[in-house]
C-alpha cells in the first residue's frame, strides 16, 4: 500500500498563535513547534508502516510549505515541498497512492472552537461551497484524491477538525491532539502524547483501509466563492469561466474537479494581490 499525506501545521498538539507557526517571520517558538509537526508526521509514517504501508510521499502543505525537517523522517520517503504548487496542499495526490493521511490540519474559516480556522487564504477566502456544501481545505483536497479514487483515511488536528471531516466522511480515522477554546487557545495533550496517538490511529487507519472510500462530488460541479473584499471579486471575476453573482461571491461551474481545485488556487491568489 502506497500512501500520500498532506502535512499542515496549525492542527499540532499545543499549537495555539500565528507566531508558532509562521516560518516566514522569524519567531523562537516557530522552530520548536516545526519540530513538533514533524514527529507527528514521522507518528503517522511509524503508524502506517506497522500496518502494512510501503511507499510514503509527504506533501509539506503549510504557508511556503518549506517546513519538512528530513533529519526527523524516514530516509525512504519522498517530500514534496515549496510553494506555487499548482495543486498546492494536495499536490501529486495524483500519483497512484492507495489511501491518504492529513496531518496537522485545522478548521475551516467560520468554525467556532477551531484554533487559527481558515480555509487557504483568510485574508481572501471568506467561505467556499461546493454543490452547496461548505468546505474546509480538508473537504477541497479530500475531493481532489477522491477524483483519483484515493480515499482519506486519517486525519489528525482539534476535535473541531476531526469531527467536521468525520461528518462528511465517516470512515476516517481521526486524531484528536487537543480541544479548542476559541481562535487563540487550545487544552492539548503534550506532543509526546500526540505522537503516540497518531501513530497508533495511522495503524488503524490502514488496517482499516479497505472500509474507506474516495470522497466525490457530483458532476456538474459548482463552487461558490465568497471574498473577503469586494475588489477580490473584481479581479476573479476576469478568470474565464467565473461568474459574478453577488458583490463578493464568484461562481464557476464545471465537470471535472481538478479544474475546480486549480481555478480555486488561482482565485484565491488573485485576490490576494489586493492585499
Amino acid at each position: 500500500m502506497n500512501v500520500y499525506i498532506s502535512s499542515d501545521m496549525e492542527g499540532t498538539a499545543g499549537v495555539c498563535a500565528w507566531e508558532q507557526c509562521d516560518a516566514r517571520k522569524p519567531h523562537p517558538e516557530y522552530a520548536l513547534y516545526r519540530t513538533w509537526m514533524n514527529r507527528e508526521i514521522r507518528a503517522a509514517i511509524d503508524g502506517a508502516r506497522e500496518g502494512g504501508a510501503k511507499g510514503i510521499t509527504v506533501n509539506d502543505s503549510h504557508g511556503p510549505m518549506r517546513n519538512i525537517d528530513f533529519d526527523e523522517q524516514p530516509a525512504d520517503i519522498r517530500v514534496i515541498s515549496g510553494n506555487r504548487k499548482p495543486f498546492s496542499m494536495a499536490q501529486g495526490a495524483e500519483g497512484g497512492f492507495d489511501g491518504a493521511f492529513f496531518t496537522g490540519y485545522h478548521g475551516a474559516i467560520g468554525d467556532a472552537n477551531a484554533t487559527l480556522a481558515h480555509t487557504y487564504s483568510p485574508g481572501v477566502i471568506y467561505d467556499v461551497a461546493i454543490n452547496g456544501t461548505t468546505c474546509s481545505e480538508a473537504t477541497l483536497n479530500a475531493a481532489y484524491l477522491g477524483w483519483f479514487g484515493v480515499p482519506l483515511l486519517l486525519v489528525t488536528g482539534d476535535r473541531t477538525t476531526v469531527e467536521g471531516v468525520q461528518a462528511q466522511m465517516p470512515w476516517v480515522i481521526g486524531a484528536v491532539v487537543k480541544e479548542s477554546i476559541g481562535y487563540y487557545a487550545t487544552d492539548s495533550i503534550s506532543p509526546d502524547a500526540a505522537q503516540d496517538l497518531i501513530r497508533a490511529a495511522a495503524r488503524t487507519a490502514i488496517e482499516n483501509a479497505s472500509t474507506a472510500k474516495p470522497f466525490t462530488f457530483k458532476a456538474p460541479i459548482t463552487m461558490d466563492i465568497t471574498l473577503a473584499r469586494v475588489e477580490q471579486a473584481d479581479l476573479i471575476e476576469l478568470i474565464p469561466g467565473f461568474t459574478r453573482t453577488e458583490s463578493r461571491q464568484v461562481r464557476l461551474t464545471r465537470d471535472d474537479y481538478p479544474t475546480i481545485l486549480r481555478a480555486f488556487i488561482a482565485a484565491f491568489r488573485m485576490g490576494a494581490l489586493t492585499l
